[in-house]
């Protein structure tokens, strides 16, 4: 029995998130249904470094499955890309041991966001960038993303409908913003996410940037601890999850 690890890149808009439903179509149905052709019927199960919503992208989406095929990593990659739709690639396939784990091993995650700033919209980049037609400062949403940064419970940043149980403490590394022409750009890397923590971030700091909060508000939004005072959790569309990281000794 081989366990291998796969990093996947893939076109959210077509699907209705990552994880299996049975009368939709998901990231995991379209891969674990490849697994079972190639498989030759058997059913094969995948594990996820983390599930994305609806209209969410992924660059470097990581998933393990074990497999009783004895094959070399580029025939694995191979074979996987020439029966997944267009709209999946697998872009790295790598042997690990037992003790690896797509989600339970990683060790910082980074997701970026994009938004389009300005006036109109381009209907051919709708899905994958936020139209954001208001003028932004984006200094004063850099300032804020300091105050982000750190260990803090980011209840007021998580979905009220997360089912995590138990604290929402989690460690951001790093976030940024940068603008270059109409596209600006939010970087976040952490220990972790909570469901919804990113576009709800990116929500409070298109305020901040357009003069609706100041910069420390940051700070008083944390420890309200309560998803009411944050706003809107903005559009999937303009979301990534860009990169996933492992203990070394997982590999």
């Amino acid at each position: 029995m081989a366990r291998l690890k796969c990093v996947v890149e893939y076109d959210g808009s077509g699907f209705s998130g990552f994880q299996v439903q049975p009368q939709n179509r998901t990231v995991q149905g379209v891969l674990e249904r490849v697994l079972k052709e190639i498989h030759k019927g058997s059913g094969i199960r995948l594990q996820a470094s983390g599930r994305t919503d609806t209209g969410v992208h992924a660059v470097g989406q990581v998933i393990h499955f074990d497999s009783i095929y004895d094959i070399s990593e580029k025939n694995w990659k191979r074979a996987l890309n020439t029966l997944l739709p267009d709209d999946v690639f697998i872009k790295e396939v790598i042997k690990v041991s037992e003790d690896f784990h797509a989600r339970y091993s990683v060790f910082e995650k980074e997701y970026h966001y994009y938004v389009r700033n300005t006036v109109e919209p381009d209907v051919f980049k709708r899905n994958y960038s936020y139209h954001f037609p208001y003028e932004l400062d984006i200094n004063k949403i850099s300032q804020a993303c300091k105050y982000l940064e750190g260990t803090h419970d980011f209840t007021t940043f998580s979905s009220a409908k997360s089912t995590i149980k138990g604290e929402k403490v989690r460690t951001l590394y790093h976030a940024s913003c940068t603008k270059q022409g109409d596209e600006v750009e939010f970087i976040f890397r952490g220990s972790g996410f909570l469901y919804n923590m990113v576009r709800i971030m990116v929500s409070v700091l298109l305020d901040i940037g357009q003069g609706r909060r100041e910069p420390e508000d940051i700070l008083i939004l944390i420890e309200k601890k309560d998803r009411g005072q944050a706003g809107k959790t903005i559009s999937p569309n303009g979301l990534y999850l860009w990169n996933v990281k492992y203990d070394k000794e997982m590999q």
